[in-house]
């Protein structure tokens, strides 16, 4: 009996060291925490795989052809470009790892970008401004942008980029910062596509390869040519550079038609239209969604629902693989937000912002400010001020200050 009673007391204290240790260590708790949620993860894709979700709320009659007005690009001077050299390198930037901190690809990027310019900052700095909630599923490109703009620098977005116009700036000085969809695995072992960043700071044409400095693989990575047009693709080839302000004008000049924002989608419309009728599978797919992100900023809204609509009904037509599936789309590129809600189809704002975006987090932090705004104005329109009011209070919870919300409140007469 007192064995009995001694070991229910040597239980006891392992308990109370146990709970004091854990309390009293923040870094225990930190640890704890990541792995809880891991795991919490991990079951929650075995009992709702992702990949098994649909995008599109009824069958959608597949044409496979992209609407037939496009715009035309405007015309202008044919210039002959001056051959570049095999090979070209940018020296002196800053490597930084996105590793052991919650989707820092966005901060370590720009801040190896802008370290190329002088920048002393780090990625913290970056993710301080960017995201400031841990967990933030994703920075877009003209948040990154806006950054570097407060730091006393230029920046341009543009979309439709090539290879040469990348080795073109680089043979310049100016290291890109490209958008792309690779396959990694993520934080439940699984692998599947994802957005990252990339910065690309030289070339070489012997190999086929850029130098790239990649925050989750290594830096001085060998990235193939064929392999980055196919992960680019994902995203409308969509590229930031960032420059001192007196060189604008140099920046311009290698843009060429590019320059100028609109003449860009058009451009990038048409790269679309053709990849459209040269495509199959998922790359069709993103042709299709490429063509109606190019159409949204074009600002061309029905023209970019039906292109959006095919592009979903392919998706759902597509193996119900997790790593053929880019079931994360929408909470990198909000297009068919934009498309459905001011085409008076707020059902389908609502039912994507929540079906296909914010349910598929599976780690239980939902950190997507975007499709909250969407689909609390979606639920404003319908009449649902109340529930809107809470989506647009729960994207602030998740990106404090996110000026879209913030205005969306005021126009309900709400002042956070």
């Amino acid at each position: 009996m007192k064995r009995h009673w001694l070991f229910i007391a040597i239980l006891c204290l392992l308990f109370v060291a146990a709970a004091a240790l854990f309390f009293l260590n923040p870094r225990l708790q930190t640890w704890l925490g990541n792995h809880l949620t891991i795991w919490y993860g991990r079951v929650n894709v075995w009992l709702n795989p992702p990949e098994k979700v649909s995008f599109s709320a009824a069958e959608t009659e597949l044409t496979l052809q992209p609407p037939t007005a496009i715009p035309t690009a405007r015309a202008t001077p044919t210039v002959v470009a001056t051959p570049l050299p095999a090979y070209q390198v940018i020296r002196g930037g800053k490597y930084f790892s996105q590793h052991n901190r919650w989707n820092y690809c966005g901060p370590a990027n720009l801040a190896m970008l802008l370290s190329f310019l002088g920048w002393e900052g780090s990625h913290d700095e970056v993710a301080r401004e960017v995201k400031p909630y841990l967990t933030d599923k994703n920075v877009m490109p003209y948040e990154l942008a806006e950054f570097a703009r407060a730091q006393g620098y230029d920046a341009i977005v543009r979309v439709g980029g090539d290879l040469e116009l990348i080795k073109r700036f680089i043979n310049a000085g100016f290291p890109v910062m490209v958008e792309k969809g690779p396959h990694f695995r993520d934080i439940f072992g699984k692998m599947t596509w994802m957005g990252h960043y990339q910065v690309l700071n030289g070339y070489d044409d012997i190999r086929d390869v850029f130098i790239a400095q990649d925050s989750f693989i290594q830096a001085d990575y060998k990235q193939p040519y064929d392999k980055l047009i196919e992960e680019w693709r994902s995203f409308n080839y969509t590229y930031l550079v960032a420059f001192p302000p007196h060189k604008r004008n140099d920046v311009l000049n290698l843009l060429g038609a590019d320059a100028d924002e609109t003449s860009n989608y058009q451009r990038a419309l048409q790269k679309a239209s053709q990849e459209v009728a040269q495509l199959e599978g998922v790359d069709l797919f993103f042709a299709y969604y490429n063509y109606g992100t190019n159409l949204v900023a074009l600002r061309d809204y029905a023209g970019a629902a039906t292109a959006y609509d095919q592009a979903f009904a392919l998706y759902d037509a597509l193996p119900q693989d997790m790593s053929l599936r880019p079931y994360r789309i929408l909470w990198y590129q909000t297009g068919p937000f934009f498309a459905y809600f001011y085409t008076a189809r707020y059902l389908d704002v609502i039912e994507k912002a929540t079906r296909n975006s914010i349910e598929m987090v599976r780690d239980d932090e939902p950190a997507l400010e975007e499709s909250y705004y969407w689909r609390g104005k979606a639920k404003i329109a319908i009449g649902d001020r109340e529930g809107g009011i809470e989506d647009l209070t729960t994207c602030l919870h998740y990106h404090p200050g996110f000026n879209p919300c913030l205005e969306a409140l005021h126009e309900q007469g709400i002042y956070p």
